[in-house]
Formats: structure tokens, C-alpha cells, sequence
């Protein structure tokens, strides 16, 4: 009994050293524990292994709480839950060397490249991305990687890409051979609402988080094919229904409001882009739930792009300035219809680590600081289905916290000059 007694002992010191060297205390000036809530003066948040213990009125003694905890004196700043980019592409950028990078960099170079832009989204404030469109097994390896703890890095949701033969999502603009080989190689572009279901398990089965579809044509596919519904009503439901049988929801890159329309009645859990929504896609966004991930920065990259550089081909110009030159007033339409926001940039369009330009272009097409905060963190932990550990400062969630020298409720450009990131309890950036 006196051995068992002494090994109890030990184990208890033990695990009670482990808390205790893992306990932290942030002094918070202005917390903003729950947007769409008001934000509080003063607050002391209690973080024990990552997760946030405790939330306390006044600035506590960190000594008091634990002789062994480590204070992190943000008394000056405003505090928020990390934010949320709902639709990044962490594999590339856009630019002048866009192609020949594609066909000269190795796979292996390519995954070094993306954990470097995947640092620097994280250490723009964005603790969380959903990457939708990347070479599937290498922004697998990266995702699982980061949650293994063996590299830093955002929480990455990665989707695989289910679309049609010649579709936005199919390879284009390269010769035929090229395009042929690439055919051959791709399980996921499918034709017909069997095949598309087939395709759907497949991109499951090795690996997605989510499916990725393209109901409608793309400003990027270097064709002149429009940017209007492509998929056919019958190939979108299969890619839902397949997906949903194995617990996977389906975002839709969608222009035109046809295939916005098609994809919301097919069941998609949010539409990216959502360019030319109009009055009956409102009412679908609203009676499925759907969120509208409106993707501001890249309307405006392109559209800069293709009047100013010779980035882009001739038929991606002409459907960037359209496209571009529309999004934004037909945001501010499907805001104030009440449509859910998700917060995303398409980011590898745009610069990575700019993130917070979108919030920029959101709040400049009439969407208030609140609701913008509110999209990036509540509204995409709940499209995520990560509510209940992401999207608020609140006890038994997950420490995703960042701070700003002044409050972006007050200026939203706050946001681009992040001084404080931490995930999971892990300082990754203070100023």
C-alpha cells in the first residue's frame, strides 16, 4: 500500500507540474470575447493547455492564479478570436510566372512553398483556413502535418475538387497533350450525375475534408466559356447527396445566378464568389442556410490585373474586369437581403498574408466592423462545423487569440497590422 501510495503521489506531481507549466494569463485592455456581442474593458483570460480555462473581470494577479503561470500583458490592445478565411489556395500565387513556376517546380518544392505562404496568412491573424483548390494529397500533408504539431501553421479545412469534363475546375490553357495527360491522371473530373457521384467517394475516400464544386464557368479558366452554370442540376445533387452520405459538405464556386440557384437547390452548404446573386437566390441562401463567401480581393486583383499588367490572357481579361467591376455593388445587395457572410478572400489570387484586405473592400461596400469580425470568426466556425472548440473567447475553447494596437471597430484597417497571434496556446507572433 505505501509503494501504491507513493506512486499515486509521484503521478499526481507530475501531471499537476504539467497544468502548471502550461497555464497562461493575457491581460486583456478590450475583449471582444463574442463578436457580434459588445466588447469588454479590462478582462483577464485564464488559458490552461491551449484551451481557455477562465475569463475573469479586472487585470488578476497571474501569481495568484498560479505562482507558475506566465503573464501575457496585452493591457494596452484589443483582443479577438483568430480569424477565419474561408476560401484560400495555399499552393500559389498569381502572377508573371505563374505558369512556368507550375511547370518547373517539383511537388516537393511546390509543399515547401505552401507552408511558407501558409505562415504567412497565420501570422496575418488567421488562425484557421478552408483551402479549396490545391493539389489534394500535398494540402493533405500540409494539413495533417500542422495538427500533428510537426510543423506551425493555420488549422487548414482542405476540400478535393469534384467538376466537369472542360468545367472551371478542369485544366486549360495549355497544349492538348498536356491537357490529355492531365486528364488521364484526374480521378475527379466527372460527366454525368454517376460518374460525379463516383468522384465525390473518391475525393472523400483519399482524404478531403470537403468538396469543392464549380457550377458555374471562372474568370481563371483560360477559355472564353462565360461565367455562367456549366454543371448540370442532376451532377450537382449526386456530389451532394454522395457527400453527405459520408459527412462531408460541398462549397460551389458560382457566378451567375443560374448556377448559384442550381448549387443552393442541390443543397450546397455555402456558394463562393456569388457574383450576380440576385432576388430568388436571396430567398434560397436564406431557406437553406447556405453561406455566401464573397471572395472581394480577388474581384479586385483580377480587375487590376487585367487593366494594368499582361498577366492574364484575353478571355480571363475580359471576364476580369466584368466580373471585378461587379462584385462589390452586388455584395452590398446580398448583405443587406440578409444573405449569412462567411468570411474569404481567394487568397493565391491575391497575395497570402493580405487577408484582411477583404474586411477592407467588405466595409468599403457598406458591411459594418461588427459583422465583418462576426463573418471571419462565428459565421465560419459555424460552416466549418467548428463552433463549438473555434470562433469565440469562451471556456473549454480552443486559445486561437490575436490582438491589434486599436480597435477595428473603430477602424477596420486595424486588422492589416496584426501585433499578436496565438494558436492553440502557442505564441506564434508578438509585437
Amino acid at each position: 500500500m505505501k509503494s501504491f501510495a507513493l506512486l499515486s503521489f509521484a503521478v499526481v506531481a507530475v501531471l499537476s507540474s504539467h497544468v502548471l507549466a502550461d497555464t497562461q494569463v493575457i491581460h486583456a485592455g478590450e475583449l471582444l470575447a463574442v463578436p457580434g456581442k459588445s466588447p469588454l474593458k479590462e478582462q483577464t483570460i485564464i488559458i490552461v493547455d491551449g484551451k481557455i480555462s477562465e475569463i475573469k473581470k479586472g487585470f488578476i494577479s497571474a501569481n495568484s492564479i498560479d505562482k507558475n503561470a506566465t503573464l501575457i500583458d496585452l493591457s494596452k490592445s484589443f483582443i479577438m478570436p483568430g480569424l477565419m478565411d474561408m476560401h484560400v489556395h495555399l499552393q500559389g500565387e498569381l502572377g508573371p510566372k505563374n505558369d512556368s513556376e507550375a511547370l518547373k517546380m517539383s511537388s516537393q518544392l511546390m509543399q515547401m512553398r505552401s507552408h511558407m505562404f501558409a505562415m504567412r496568412t497565420l501570422n496575418a491573424g488567421f488562425t484557421t483556413v478552408r483551402d479549396v483548390g490545391s493539389s489534394s494529397q500535398e494540402m493533405y500533408a500540409l494539413r495533417d502535418a500542422i495538427d500533428n504539431g510537426w510543423l506551425k501553421g493555420p488549422n487548414i479545412i482542405a476540400a478535393g475538387g469534384v467538376g466537369i469534363t472542360g468545367g472551371h475546375a478542369d485544366v486549360s490553357g495549355v497544349s492538348p497533350e498536356l491537357m490529355e495527360f492531365h486528364d488521364e491522371s484526374n480521378k475527379t473530373v466527372c460527366d454525368g450525375p454517376f460518374d460525379c457521384r463516383r468522384a465525390a467517394r473518391h475525393t472523400i475516400k483519399y482524404g478531403a475534408n470537403l468538396i469543392k464544386i464549380t457550377s458555374t464557368g471562372g474568370v481563371l479558366t483560360d477559355r472564353a466559356t462565360g461565367t455562367g452554370q456549366q454543371m448540370e442540376m442532376d451532377e450537382l445533387k449526386e456530389v451532394v447527396l454522395a457527400a453527405k452520405r459520408m459527412g462531408a459538405k460541398v462549397a460551389s464556386h458560382a457566378h451567375q445566378e443560374d448556377g448559384i440557384i442550381a448549387a443552393l437547390e442541390a443543397g450546397v452548404a455555402s456558394i463562393e464568389h456569388g457574383t450576380y446573386a440576385g432576388e430568388k437566390s436571396y430567398k434560397l441562401f436564406k431557406k437553406t442556410g447556405a453561406y455566401l463567401v464573397p471572395t472581394l480581393l480577388a474581384g479586385e486583383t483580377v480587375l487590376q490585373m487585367a487593366k494594368n499588367t499582361d498577366v492574364l490572357s484575353e478571355s480571363q481579361k475580359a471576364k476580369a474586369i466584368k466580373v471585378g467591376t461587379d462584385m462589390k455593388g452586388n455584395f452590398s445587395k446580398a448583405y443587406k437581403a440578409g444573405v449569412k457572410i462567411a468570411f474569404g478572400t481567394d487568397s493565391g489570387v491575391s497575395k497570402h498574408g493580405i487577408n484582411a484586405q477583404e474586411a477592407v473592400l467588405m466595409h468599403k461596400a457598406g458591411m459594418p466592423a461588427l459583422d465583418i469580425i462576426k463573418s471571419a470568426t462565428i459565421n465560419a466556425a459555424d460552416l466549418i462545423g467548428k463552433s463549438k472548440s473555434l470562433g469565440s473567447i469562451e471556456v473549454g475553447k480552443i486559445a486561437d487569440i490575436i490582438a491589434t494596437h486599436g480597435s477595428p471597430l473603430s477602424d477596420i484597417k486595424e486588422l492589416l497590422d496584426v501585433d499578436f497571434v496565438m494558436k492553440s496556446g502557442e505564441i506564434i507572433k508578438s509585437k
